[in-house]
């Protein structure tokens, strides 16, 4: 066995003389199980917290988005459309329409996003999930669907055959505009559901027909600005992005859901990172009593070290005993802190014993990803601890 690991491994498990070590020792070993726990359970909150901000994108953002690089809008043929039918990994896909205009109800009037969809909308995106009151808008029809925002900033209702909502799309064109009454086309049209999905995505969206989303804006019927994608279980998301980029000769943009809300992804990762730097800043602290718990240790086993050393043991393996002391006592101390941080999160996770509101928990999720984290930096901030502190070993302290 290993000379400077047997020794060390005695001087753990083995009681000091002086009650003050043992003390001292023992608040060590507490601080570095309590941060140990603390970081590991931070982390699975803001875990949580991230997969739960992204839940509300997650049912109106495709897998994969499809834009054109040069205008608003393009044009898609039946040979096109029959290519990314072909295109393996590709579950199903729907053609939209995205376009700023004006929304009147009564004397109440919001500009946001008009959006035109297919019959095979549904299919690409949850929608169906976040609806508040009501249905999904039929195909060919002169039906919306509004966000709850909207509705509570309008006070409008469904099914509101003798207040119908006003839609007013600018014409396309150029030059002055001589009569303002000509230069909108108006519709109106019938909300026959609400969404609900989010504070800042339910005053975003109301969705509409295609067609009708066509007609408003004096588009062609082969004519969009954009497609959604749903990709099957495990698909290549590269091979399908090469493939899309083939068929309209590399004149799209193509982002995926982690893409189209880069500032939030930005955000959450951020804010996870900053939380982790703090609770390490935590463990450090806690740290220093392992050091100086070391350090009482060196100055107890001076006159053991000083015959060791007599014996023929390199100072070098002496500083060894406590490196590899101070380092195994670091892991011992992770792993119970680990396990109790475990037990905390499957306990929040089963039971939901914290709560933020009276109907939801505070979300956490438990990942391997933060268990490897939070024991490499345990250990490493371990070993540097106790490379500090095995340092103090040296010739002239024997003498």
């Amino acid at each position: 066995m290993n000379f400077p690991l047997y020794i060390a491994k005695r001087y753990i498990f083995s009681s000091s003389k002086n009650n003050a070590i043992n003390i001292i020792n023992r608040i060590a070993s507490m601080g570095i199980i309590v941060g140990t726990m603390a970081l590991f359970v931070v982390l699975s909150v803001f875990s949580g917290l991230k997969v739960f901000s992204l839940s509300f994108t997650n049912e109106i953002d495709p897998d994969l988005k499809l834009t054109s690089t040069y205008g608003k809008s393009f044009f898609i043929t039946p040979d096109q459309e029959n290519q990314i039918k072909k295109i393996d990994g590709v579950a199903s896909y729907t053609k939209i329409i995205e376009e700023r205009v004006l929304f009147l109800f009564k004397d109440k009037q919001q500009v946001t996003y008009l959006k035109g969809v297919d019959s095979s909308y549904a299919t690409v995106n949850d929608i169906r999930k976040k609806l508040f009151n009501g249905q999904w808008l039929k195909p060919e029809t002169f039906q919306v669907v509004i966000g709850y925002g909207l509705a509570q900033n309008f006070s409008l209702g469904i099914m509101d055959f003798e207040n119908p909502l006003q839609i007013f799309a600018p014409k396309p064109g150029k030059g002055a505009i001589e009569n303002p009454e000509e230069a909108f086309n108006k519709t109106d049209v019938l909300p026959v559901g609400i969404y609900s999905i989010s504070e800042d995505l339910d005053s975003k969206y109301v969705f509409a027909d295609l067609g009708l989303t066509q007609e408003l804006l004096m588009y062609k019927p082969n004519q969009i600005s954009g497609i959604e994608f749903k990709s099957k279980p495990n698909a290549d998301e590269n091979a399908i992005k090469s493939q899309l980029n083939s068929i309209f000769k590399n004149k799209i943009t193509l982002k995926n859901r982690a893409q189209l809300n880069e500032s939030l992804y930005k955000m959450l990762n951020t804010e996870n990172i900053a939380v982790y730097l703090i609770f390490t800043l935590v463990i450090i602290v806690a740290l220093f009593n392992l050091i100086g718990a070391l350090i009482m240790m060196i100055l107890e086993k001076k006159g053991n070290l000083k015959t060791l050393f007599n014996l023929g043991t390199d100072i070098s393996h002496l500083r060894k005993i406590f490196l590899l002391q101070g380092t195994l006592l670091s892991v011992l101390g992770g792993l119970i802190g680990l396990v109790l941080g475990i037990i905390l999160v499957i306990l929040q996770q089963q039971f939901e014993l914290i709560m933020i509101t009276p109907t939801l928990a505070y979300p956490v999720v438990f990942t391997m990803e933060n268990v490897l984290i939070v024991m490499a930096t345990i250990i490493s901030l371990g070993f540097v601890a106790s490379l500090i502190a095995s340092s103090r070993v040296s010739k002239k302290l024997l003498d």
